[in-house]
C-alpha cells in the first residue's frame, strides 16, 4: 500500500468521469433555483465521508453480506455502463426523489448526485486494481473539485454554455463507457472462468 502518482491519477480521473460534477451543472442550477441556496461546503464534505467510508469498509460490508470483489466489480461495470448511456444519449434511466428541497445539499446533492451508487460501485471496482491510499487521495482531489465548481456553478454555466456543458457531458460518457467497458472484460474473465 504505498502512494503511486499514477494509481492516483487514473483513480481521479475515473471519479472525475462518474461523479461528473461538470456534466451535473444544469441540474445543480435547477437544485439552487428550486431550494434557494446550496450549501457547497456541507454537501462536499458529507459526500467526501459517504465515499471514504464506503472505500474502506464497502469491502468488508460485502464480505458480510457474501459477494465476491469480482461479482461487484462486474455488478459495478453494468451500472458504469448505464450511466454512461444516461451521459451520451441523455436518457434517464435512473430517477431522483428531488420533492424535498430543505436538505438539498445532503439529499439529492451530496447523496446520491455526488456519491451515489455509480460512485460507490466505482470505489469498491478500483480497489480490485489500485492502492487504498491512492483512491483516497482521488477522492479527496475530485471533492475539493466539487466544492469549486458548487461555489462557482453559475460562472461556469455562463463560461460554456449549454454547448459546452453537454459537449463535455457527452465526452465524459464516452470515456465512462470505456471504462466499464474494461472492468467488465478485465473480471468478468476471473469470475467466470
Amino acid at each position: 500500500m504505498e502512494f503511486n502518482i499514477v494509481e492516483m491519477g487514473k483513480a481521479f480521473m475515473v471519479l472525475f468521469a462518474v461523479i461528473d460534477i461538470i456534466g451535473n451543472v444544469p441540474v445543480i442550477i435547477k437544485l439552487k433555483e428550486k431550494a434557494g441556496e446550496i450549501q457547497a461546503l456541507k454537501a462536499s464534505l458529507v459526500a467526501l465521508g459517504i465515499m471514504l467510508v464506503f472505500l474502506f469498509a464497502g469491502e468488508m460490508l460485502l464480505g458480510v453480506l457474501g459477494v465476491n470483489i469480482k461479482a461487484f466489480a462486474v455488478a459495478g461495470s453494468l451500472i458504469l455502463f448505464a450511466l454512461a448511456f444516461e451521459m451520451i444519449f441523455g436518457i434517464e434511466l435512473f430517477k431522483d426523489d428531488s420533492s424535498n428541497y430543505k436538505i438539498v445539499s445532503i439529499v439529492p446533492l451530496a447523496f446520491p448526485l455526488i456519491a451515489g451508487a455509480g460512485t460507490m460501485t466505482t470505489l469498491i471496482s478500483l480497489r480490485v486494481e489500485y492502492a487504498a491510499i491512492n483512491i483516497a487521495v482521488a477522492v479527496v482531489l475530485n471533492i475539493v473539485l466539487v466544492f469549486i465548481v458548487l461555489k462557482l456553478t453559475r460562472r461556469i454555466e455562463r463560461l460554456l454554455g449549454s454547448g459546452g456543458i453537454a459537449i463535455l457531458q457527452k465526452v465524459f460518457g464516452i470515456i465512462l463507457l470505456a471504462i466499464a467497458v474494461k472492468l467488465f472484460a478485465d473480471n468478468a474473465k476471473e469470475l467466470f472462468g
